[in-house]
């Protein structure tokens, strides 16, 4: 059963644990049945390539590798700085929206989609 996770794709983050603590980046994809994400310029891992038609040379090649959610904060979009998330629905006439917000600002988080 997949949880529900509060930090979707096209977030900005930042690492609050790990080697890469500090880094702030664009969450690229989302694996919510294992709570990990991949972060864009974080978590580095090496991964040997087998050639192939189209990569004949094949090698060692650099790529971002996972992380566990809870090792990273959203960053505010009014203050620039890392908050948690918090979620409410709002009603206006028939139809209901749940909307995620930054705990810090009470500003509302937009998804990019």
């Amino acid at each position: 059963m997949a949880a529900h996770l509060k930090i979707k794709k096209n977030d900005l983050v930042i690492v609050i644990a790990g080697n890469d603590r500090g880094k702030r980046g664009k969450v690229l994809k989302v694996f919510p049945d294992k709570l990990r994400i991949i972060v864009e310029g974080v978590n580095f891992v090496k991964r040997h390539q087998r050639p192939t038609q189209s990569r004949p040379q094949g090698g060692i090649m650099t790529r971002e590798g996972a992380i566990h959610v809870s090792n990273v904060m959203l960053i505010d979009p009014k203050s620039g700085k890392q908050t948690r998330v918090g979620r409410k629905v709002l009603t206006g006439g028939e139809k209901t929206q749940r909307v995620r917000f930054a705990k810090v600002s009470n500003e509302m988080i937009h998804d990019e989609r």
